[in-house]
């Protein structure tokens, strides 16, 4: 069999499949802050969050080397296709990359540099340690959080009640998320009761519902999400648990959307509902997971 391309195992390394999720973080992180950005500050802003999402999947891999030679040996560092220092330097420099980037908008003294140190802090920490961390879960879902927070205070002076709220309820569903991801490789989920937090966002986003027809699609969008989800957890298809969390993955964007549209932001909340159907398209090329 003839070795992949650098290029398509950093690809693969990267998850970029599920890119459109972090650019919905970024989009809903802004619109709850109640700013109308430029657009190029918009898109910086997504550039330096993709950065920080592509060094913590290296990172993860490269933290991860020695499980996924007994688990998953067909991983770029374990099958002996990239070396575990070139993943680690390549996952620091988007890291570093990141928080640059978030520099260059807001200034080294800024509350946003220093949520940006805090997220680069939270995505190491979380690569290193979730194996064997019971609260590795809250973990991850901080690092998403922290997008929110990263851009909001790229923006804006102060943090807005609906940003910390939004947060919370994206924290909650992403605790939810990843302790499905954690029982990827197992042959069932051993236990259900935490997928109850996946329920906070359609509570708190009830008034989306209000909010007119974009508000009721991306909250019922949601529910039929996480109800796919749901259904392949408890059924034996092939590959159950990986498809359900890939949907769930995708889902974030939803999630965005929802936050978004209680505000009575209808044009945001459209582009992250579109962003859910990108991803799964992009998951099929290249494995979200």
């Amino acid at each position: 069999m003839s070795r992949p391309p650098r290029w398509r195992l950093y690809l693969g390394l990267g998850r970029v499949s599920n890119l459109p999720t972090v650019w919905t973080n970024v989009v809903a992180g802004v619109t709850l802050a109640a700013v109308r950005p430029a657009a190029a500050t918009l898109v910086a802003l997504a550039a330096a969050c993709s950065a920080f999402y592509l060094g913590g999947m290296f990172l993860n891999d490269a933290f991860d080397r020695d499980v996924d030679a007994r688990e998953r040996p067909e991983r770029p560092i374990p099958a002996g296709l990239l070396g575990a220092p070139e993943v680690f330097a390549v996952g620091g420099t988007l890291l570093g990359a990141g928080w640059l980037g978030v520099v260059a908008l807001a200034g080294t003294g800024s509350r946003a540099s220093v949520a940006a140190v805090a997220l680069g802090a939270a995505i190491v920490l979380y690569d290193a340690w979730h194996k064997t961390n019971p609260l590795s879960p809250v973990l991850m879902g901080l690092c998403r959080v922290l997008v929110y927070v990263t851009v909001a205070y790229a923006v804006a002076r102060q943090l807005s009640p609906a940003v910390a709220w939004g947060a919370a309820a994206l924290l909650a569903y992403l605790v939810g998320l990843t302790y499905v991801a954690k029982q990827e490789n197992l042959a069932q989920v051993r236990n259900l009761w935490p997928l109850g937090f996946l329920a906070v966002p359609f509570a708190y986003g009830l008034p989306a519902l209000a909010q007119g027809v974009v508000g009721v699609v991306a909250w019922l969008a949601l529910a039929a999400a996480v109800a796919r989800a749901l259904y392949l957890l408890r059924s034996t298809a092939p590959r159950r648990i990986p498809r359900a969390v890939v949907t769930l993955i995708a889902g974030i964007s939803l999630v965005d959307a929802v936050l978004v549209a209680r505000t009575g932001a209808p044009g945001p909340a459209v582009v992250a509902l579109a962003a859910f159907p990108v991803t799964m398209a992009l998951q099929h090329l290249v494995s979200g997971t």
